[in-house]
């Protein structure tokens, strides 16, 4: 087999050249356009948990939430952060005012905070979900029991009127 010299150079330019040729830049156009949108998208948002048993009171308060402990009082049950602290039955039978197990759950919440102890807060931002149909003592007791482990900015989640 007798090749020329530009046959031969271009088996060798064949043989020596890559296989895939790929062009790097779009690709980082792209990711970077795509970081850029979902780190814009993702700071407005402030979502409480969705309890489909928990029924909340309508109103017209225009203020968003502010990402802070959540406190769900359903019929049945009181959450913190998702976690099942007591029932209400057994916290209606109970005398007084302090809840303690919700009162232990919040000391621990406060204590994951990523805020060195000297530098936290007095009173800490916390939202009460409860149901439209609890009992008035039972949300007074919900609530002493976080005034007393300094959550006592309490802000109750409302579901927002349509049409007003």
């Amino acid at each position: 087999m007798n090749l020329t010299p530009m046959q031969r150079r271009k088996v060798r330019a064949a043989r020596n050249s890559p296989l895939v040729d790929m062009n790097l830049v779009s690709l980082i156009d792209i990711f970077t356009i795509l970081i850029f949108f979902l780190l814009s998208n993702s700071t407005d948002v402030e979502t409480l948990p969705n309890s489909k048993a928990v029924k909340l009171p309508e109103s017209i308060a225009e203020k968003t939430p502010a990402e802070s402990v959540v406190v769900v009082v359903s019929n049945d049950e009181i959450l913190v952060q998702g976690r099942k602290v007591a029932s209400v039955a057994e916290v209606l039978a109970t005398e007084g005012d302090i809840i303690e197990p919700l009162k232990a759950e919040l000391d621990v919440q406060a204590s994951h905070a990523l805020v060195r102890k000297e530098n936290t807060p007095e009173n800490q931002p916390i939202t009460i979900m409860g149901d439209k149909g609890i009992p008035y003592r039972l949300l007074r007791k919900v609530m002493i029991t976080c005034a007393r482990a300094n959550y006592s900015e309490v802000s109750f989640a409302v579901q927002r009127k349509s049409g007003a």
